[in-house]
């Protein structure tokens, strides 16, 4: 079965970072069996799948029948080292640095969301108790998250252009194997710090020229997010289940890093012309993919 076509925007945080209790419990993790970036997409449909076909269904992934969290669910962790994050004006770590899912958490956001932008008539169906109650139920879940934020967002089917102006075009990671290999990667890592300093030099940039919606108002949302990690963490983003929808001379030749970050710099500029060329390779190369979900 295919990876989800899911990219995502991940944050990994010192241990220091979590109150006693959190890290006592991501330790556990580590000295037992944690996740990697090749068996993430898969866990996290799993949990998922699990959450409807269980009798009753529960509401979120990630929790028992009774509402509680899962233990075991409460101990996904992506692991990651600080040698392998770029460093360009910032301090990273000590490590090692972690990830947890934050499945349950993520998908309350997501019922937050769904709750307040879809058709009545669509949640009658979906859901089988009250609006309120429901409501209740993901703020709850949303409250009880160490430092008020989930550690990744994620898009189907594409990666939102403004999240590349958090990386380095040149710090891009690359592993080329089968499309049903899950070892196969594309992805970029950022100190927090350089992070930070990329996605705001990027808003105000986008701000004076585009004005405060669209793109802008992603950088902003973005910078908001980064602010509630700890300034040692650092940043991947990574294009997840989405490289099996390319082949390989896509994949390695993919600009699209360079190209977002090209705009930036042609914005500083306001060279209009250079602009349009970027926005025009990058529109060739996500309206492809944009083909795709739509077929599916």
């Amino acid at each position: 079965m295919p990876r989800p076509f899911v990219a995502y925007l991940r944050v990994y945080e010192p241990l220091s970072a979590f109150d006693e209790a959190v890290a006592k419990r991501l330790r556990e993790a580590l000295e037992t069996n944690h996740l990697d970036y090749a068996t993430v997409g898969e866990r996290e449909r799993d949990m998922w799948l699990r959450s409807q076909l269980s009798v009753p269904p529960t509401l979120l992934p990630g929790e028992l029948a009774n509402g509680d969290p899962s233990p075991r669910a409460l101990r996904d962790v992506l692991v990651l080292d600080p040698a392998e994050v770029p460093i360009d004006q910032a301090t990273v770590g000590p490590g090692p640095l972690v990830c947890p899912l934050d499945v349950r958490a993520r998908s309350a956001a997501a019922l937050v969301g769904f709750l307040t932008s879809s058709h009545p008539a669509l949640r009658a169906v979906a859901l089988t108790g009250s609006m309120d109650s429901v409501r209740e139920k993901a703020a709850t879940v949303l409250s009880d998250l160490p430092g008020g934020a989930v550690h990744i967002v994620s898009t189907t089917w594409t990666v939102p252009l403004p999240w590349f102006t958090l990386v380095d075009p040149a710090h891009r990671h690359i592993v080329v194997a089968t499309r049903e290999d899950a070892r196969r990667q594309v992805c970029w890592r950022v100190a927090m710090a350089d992070a930070r300093r990329r996605v705001a030099k990027a808003h105000s940039l986008a701000e004076r020229v585009l004005g405060d919606q669209g793109p802008t108002k992603v950088l902003e949302d973005t910078g908001r997010w980064l602010e509630h990690f700890h300034p040692h963490s650092a940043v991947e983003l990574d294009y997840g289940g989405l490289v099996q929808l390319l082949d390989d001379e896509e994949m390695v030749e993919d600009t699209s890093a360079a190209d977002v970050n090209g705009i930036v710099d042609a914005l500083e500029r306001e060279d209009v012309d250079e602009i349009a060329a970027y926005f025009e390779r990058l529109r060739d190369f996500w309206g492809d993919l944009a083909v795709r979900e739509r077929f599916n």
